[in-house]
């Protein structure tokens, strides 16, 4: 018996609707590429996190295929008891090397990894002082760890200085620092090397969330450290492999050994969760290999959106500024977003509004994002569809 609840929850969603606030789901009845089928329609898809085009490339299906005939479709079991194979040691190995770090621990997401991490290495007598614009998987993995909280404005290193100040005054006895590498909402990239100075400064560690960065960006797709020259200066990166990196889904830790072996013992998320199937680490493995030698792929990628958010400023749109593949179309209103993502795809872009509480009100916006598998062609049917719906909408 519901007892009413049932009917509340559904006045809820109602306002939702109301709103401009519903996030519907679309049906994609084909690879995830640079275009995609809807509804037995083909789509130039700007909304995907495929940035280097992965996602269907043949030789991480074939790996993936590979594997799942060799070793099946799963290990139904979790990490620590029997689920442990010789594939997730491999990928733990290639993410280690790549990321030039001690070790790497999966997860079944990066939402996971980050969901485990701060209640895992830190107490109550320690401080996690986290970016206002973080994700929404750090938010929540900061919340349920019991380490005092402290916020600073994005990329405000005074407010950072005053934080890490204000956790020295409340006598924090270690102080870790977490921002993610590239801002998903807005593309904006950290700041890392001030970041760092600040954490050596302060005697604090560094933890970044690249799952918007690994692979497509920095030196051979190394990510946000090796594109603004921290080096190795972060002590500890979260990422996935559900974007850049094949596409599929898992995340990772990579970092010191201490703060790997303490997660495989104590993180809840990887104890309690079903470990990756084989397919999906032997897909990632590939994609890994792939994205390390992707120099060709990186430079379309940076030419696609150089194009894009070029004819996109002189119609006229209102964009974030920012320099990574991520190039948010500010509407800020959520009903007007919705009505922007539908008369686009009804142009044949297909495209999703993001408004509240995904972002903050008034800051409703269309995401775009490119990807190494649009073509000339997609590029500038997408321009053309934005140009025709921002003049019938009034956004332009």
């Amino acid at each position: 018996m519901m007892h009413g609840l049932a009917e509340h929850l559904s006045a809820t969603l109602d306002q939702i609707r109301a709103d401009g606030l519903e996030k519907p789901e679309t049906v994609i009845a084909s690879s995830q590429s640079g275009s995609v089928t809807v509804a037995g329609r083909q789509m130039v898809n700007l909304c995907a996190n495929n940035y280097l085009g992965l996602a269907d490339h043949p030789e991480v299906v074939e790996a993936t295929i590979r594997a799942t005939e060799k070793y099946g479709s799963g290990m139904a079991s979790v990490r620590f008891i029997c689920g442990t194979h010789e594939l997730h040691k491999e990928l733990e190995g290639a993410v280690a090397r790549y990321l030039e770090k001690d070790d790497a621990i999966l997860f079944g997401s990066c939402f996971d990894a980050n969901g485990g991490i701060f209640e895992t290495i830190l107490g109550p007598e320690d401080a996690v002082i986290s970016d206002t614009l973080n994700h929404a998987s750090i938010i929540d993995g900061v919340r349920l760890s019991k380490a005092r909280r402290y916020r600073f404005h994005t990329s405000d290193m005074d407010d950072l200085r005053l934080q890490l100040q204000a956790a020295d005054d409340d006598g924090a006895r270690f102080k870790l620092i977490v921002t993610d590498g590239v801002f998903s909402m807005d593309g904006f990239i950290a700041n890392l090397p001030e970041i760092c100075d600040l954490a050596e400064d302060y005697r604090a560690a560094v933890l970044i969330d690249e799952c918007h960065a690994t692979g497509h960006l920095g030196d051979k797709g190394k990510g946000t450290p090796t594109l603004t020259g921290a080096g190795n200066r972060v002590d500890i990166i979260s990422g996935t492999f559900g974007k850049t990196l094949g596409g599929a889904m898992g995340g990772f830790v990579a970092g010191p050994q201490p703060v790997v072996d303490l997660l495989r013992q104590r993180a809840r998320p990887y104890l309690f969760s079903n470990a990756l199937p084989p397919g999906v680490a032997a897909g990632a493995l590939k994609a890994i290999e792939i994205a390390e030698q992707a120099d060709d792929l990186r430079a379309t990628l940076a030419r696609n959106t150089a194009r894009f958010r070029t004819a996109m400023t002189e119609a006229g749109f209102d964009l974030v500024p920012g320099e990574t593949p991520i190039i948010p179309v500010m509407l800020h209103d959520a009903v007007k977003a919705q009505a922007m993502a539908q008369s686009l795809r009804d142009r044949g872009v297909l495209v999703s509004a993001f408004s509240f509480p995904v972002v903050p009100r008034d800051q409703a916006r269309i995401r775009t994002q490119m990807s190494a598998a649009l073509t000339d062609d997609n590029i500038g049917f997408a321009i053309d569809a934005f140009v025709g719906a921002g003049r019938e909408l009034g956004v332009i």
